[in-house]
């Protein structure tokens, strides 16, 4: 019976989660109640404060059951085995990690749409701000890292310090992927952005070892 009922609340949880990403997509965080929440899902409001504090904490749950393109591409970096990859090739696949969730996962997608179009930064979800940025500084980081090491391994000078050619590379990824979501239908996400990535790299004079 212990089972069942924690199986259950287990299930309403996450009906609460599915409903708080379909209605934050459509009317944004701001101009959707969590009575609307639990009224989508089929619940009560008693039922949605058991599960979470307020907004910003289902917010933050939301946003956690979905791995975003940016941690992908994080984690898979510091994944084991990544350093038995040629370290431009271990790059360029992290970053089009992050090209690939977004266009093939439904569910990142909208949820990495509403964190970036839907929502207002302010008051109670100023922490999932920090959150997103914390990663974002990971991220640049991790890539400045990976830039100093293939332009080592190749014996080159990069034409701009390793930071600003991360920084180039984040940019592009973020309007990227930005450019995307406000038109899917504009260009192949992977594709273009694979094309892009590549010739960016080859401009600071990186290029793929046979």
């Amino acid at each position: 019976m212990v089972r069942r009922t924690k199986a259950e609340a287990e299930q309403t949880r996450h009906k609460l989660l599915d409903a708080a990403e379909q209605l934050f997509l459509q009317r944004g965080v701001s101009r959707t109640s969590l009575n609307d929440i639990a009224t989508a899902a089929g619940a009560t409001r008693g039922a949605i404060y058991w599960h979470f504090q307020d907004k910003a904490d289902l917010f933050n749950a939301m946003m956690e059951r979905v791995t975003l393109p940016l941690e992908q591409a994080l984690q898979s970096a510091t994944q084991p085995g990544t350093d038995a990859q040629p370290p431009l090739k271990a790059l360029l696949g992290t970053l089009m990690l992050a090209l690939r969730a977004t266009a093939r996962d439904p569910q990142t997608r909208r949820v990495f749409e509403i964190a970036t179009h839907k929502v207002e930064y302010v008051d109670e979800l100023h922490a999932v701000a920090q959150r997103r940025n914390e990663c974002i500084r990971d991220l640049l980081l991790m890539t400045e890292q990976a830039l100093t090491l293939c332009s080592g391994k190749q014996g080159i000078t990069l034409p701009m310090s390793a930071r600003n050619a991360a920084l180039g590379l984040h940019m592009l990824v973020d309007g990227l992927i930005n450019n995307w979501l406000m038109d899917p239908q504009a260009f192949d996400l992977e594709e273009v952005g694979e094309q892009t990535l590549r010739n960016y790299l080859r401009g600071l004079g990186l290029v793929e070892q046979p």
